[in-house]
């Protein structure tokens, strides 16, 4: 854990102007190379909402470190080039320079809310765009648990889920708005970790569509709890544990959902704050989506070295259910480069430390890990292959094995079920699969789901006259499908 997370004392310095980034911006006008950064922004999938004032700031040197959504777009725009080469302070030399500046500062009441501002001469800039459904969306330091609360109860979508969600726990009352910067405390770090459960269990229950936009603001919310900074070294590892965690489960939201871009964003920055931190369970979470995400995009190579990276770090963590199903990513990679001899050898690694049974040193992260998992990974890794049948016979198990509170990995495995039976020759089998996951699909929004059932569509078209083939296309035909 990074020290520079604990707040003290520190002189005030003044704001040394970034000659690096007004040589960069070159003849442009502010507002021109600010159009130029959006614009290189939207390329990787990162929505800035920089104007002329923001690179007015950043020339003056009010803002020494970027937020991350900016750090990604400058260094897509100047490859090769760190931020300090760009003119910027190192991020570890600027983290909780805001809640410094505060403590040394008397508090003083803000008198109009809305004239508020946490952007503080010289520290990092973390919120700037304005976008409210945006990680990056501007807020003040004491209004991050009031959003943490509100985050899913308002937006469109996902009613149920909204409604199942409920406050997470960082809400004080109506006033908090009004109350000067504080320092995060243990209560935040618990509603930090709380709002990780709820979103997991609304994700397992409901599925990642609808859930997504409005998860990224508590986990804007809990990038604001640090930059606060705490007195409690404890409470800061909690605190950046948590921050790194929902980032994953943010992530996750993106990657089912079908935004690969933000969720590999994500990832990425779970995997840089288990760095700072030096926490190797979450590292070696932030490395397990990570390989999950490069299978799902087609990078199978990256998928088994982000699984064989996880499993390095991961080892010190003394979970064998976490070793075996980061196994199980690293056989997902190998079915992808169409390596059995690999893939098989991973899913033996797998089915041995699964064996091993659970234990204590099991990260809360895995309760959806268990038998039903296991079967569906190597489903999917026999699917990969084109083993058909043996790809069914495990998709099957899965499905009937799973915890009925799993509703969309039911839908998942029972989709997985559906496709394999279509490749392998049995069209009626596949329709009644593939009827079931229509049902679930009333209670899950799932676009993983529904990316698989379409494709199985397309598979059985040359079937329509086999039994329960026509009426299954012609429901599918007739489904609504997620926005």
């Amino acid at each position: 854990m990074a020290s520079s997370t604990v707040t003290s004392s520190q002189p005030h310095r003044p704001p040394r102007p970034n000659l690096v980034f007004r040589r960069l911006r070159g003849q442009r006008s502010p507002a021109e190379f600010a159009a130029v950064i959006r614009r290189a922004g939207l390329e990787i999938g990162e929505q800035v909402s920089c104007d002329a004032r923001y690179i007015g700031r950043v020339e003056a040197g009010e803002i020494r470190c970027p937020n991350y959504a900016y750090e990604r777009v400058f260094l897509h725009m100047y490859p090769g080039r760190t931020l300090t080469d760009l003119g910027f302070a190192p991020r570890s030399s600027v983290r909780g320079r805001r809640a410094r500046d505060t403590d040394d500062a008397p508090l003083t009441h803000t008198a109009n809310p809305a004239n508020a501002t946490s952007e503080t001469s010289g520290a990092c800039e973390p919120y700037e765009t304005q976008n409210p459904y945006d990680p990056y969306h501007p807020h003040d330091t004491y209004e991050e648990s009031d959003v943490l609360r509100r985050a899913f109860m308002t937006g469109g979508g996902a009613t149920v889920a909204a409604a199942s969600l409920g406050p997470v726990g960082l809400a004080r009352d109506a006033s908090a708005a009004q109350r000067p910067v504080h320092r995060a405390g243990a209560s935040d770090a618990g509603a930090l970790e709380e709002a990780v459960r709820r979103i997991r269990l609304l994700d397992d229950r409901h599925g990642a569509d609808g859930l997504y936009r409005r998860a990224a603001a508590p986990l804007r919310a809990a990038y604001a709890l640090l930059d606060a900074g705490t007195t409690r070294q404890t409470t800061a590892d909690r605190l950046y544990s948590g921050a790194g965690e929902l980032a994953i489960s943010v992530g996750w939201l993106a990657h089912d959902s079908g935004r690969f871009d933000d969720a590999r964003s994500h990832y990425a920055e779970a995997l840089a704050t288990a760095r700072m931190t030096g926490d190797p369970g979450l590292e070696a979470h932030a490395f397990c989506n990570t390989a999950f995400l490069a299978r799902d995009a087609g990078r199978p190579r990256e998928a088994v070295r982000a699984a064989q990276a996880a499993q390095r770090v991961a080892r010190p963590v003394g979970s064998a259910r976490l070793m075996s199903l980061l196994a199980l990513r690293e056989a997902g990679g190998w079915a992808g480069l169409a390596d059995r001899v690999g893939c098989e050898q991973a899913l033996a690694r797998a089915q041995a430390f699964f064996e091993r049974g659970p234990s204590d040193a099991d990260p809360e992260w895995m309760s959806f890990y268990g038998e039903a998992e296991l079967e569906g990974l190597e489903a999917q890794c026999w699917s990969t292959l084109g083993d058909w049948p043996r790809a069914a016979r495990h998709a099957r198990r899965a499905a009937e094995l799973q915890d009925p509170h799993f509703t969309r990995n039911i839908a998942l495995y029972t989709a997985e079920l559906a496709d394999d039976l279509a490749r392998g020759g049995r069209p009626d089998e596949a329709a009644v699969a593939g009827m079931r996951v229509l049902d679930l699909l009333e209670e899950v929004q799932s676009s993983r789901v529904q990316t698989m059932l379409a494709a199985t569509a397309r598979v059985l078209l040359p079937h329509r006259r086999a039994s329960g083939v026509s009426a299954f296309l012609e429901r599918h035909a007739s489904a609504p499908r997620t926005a």
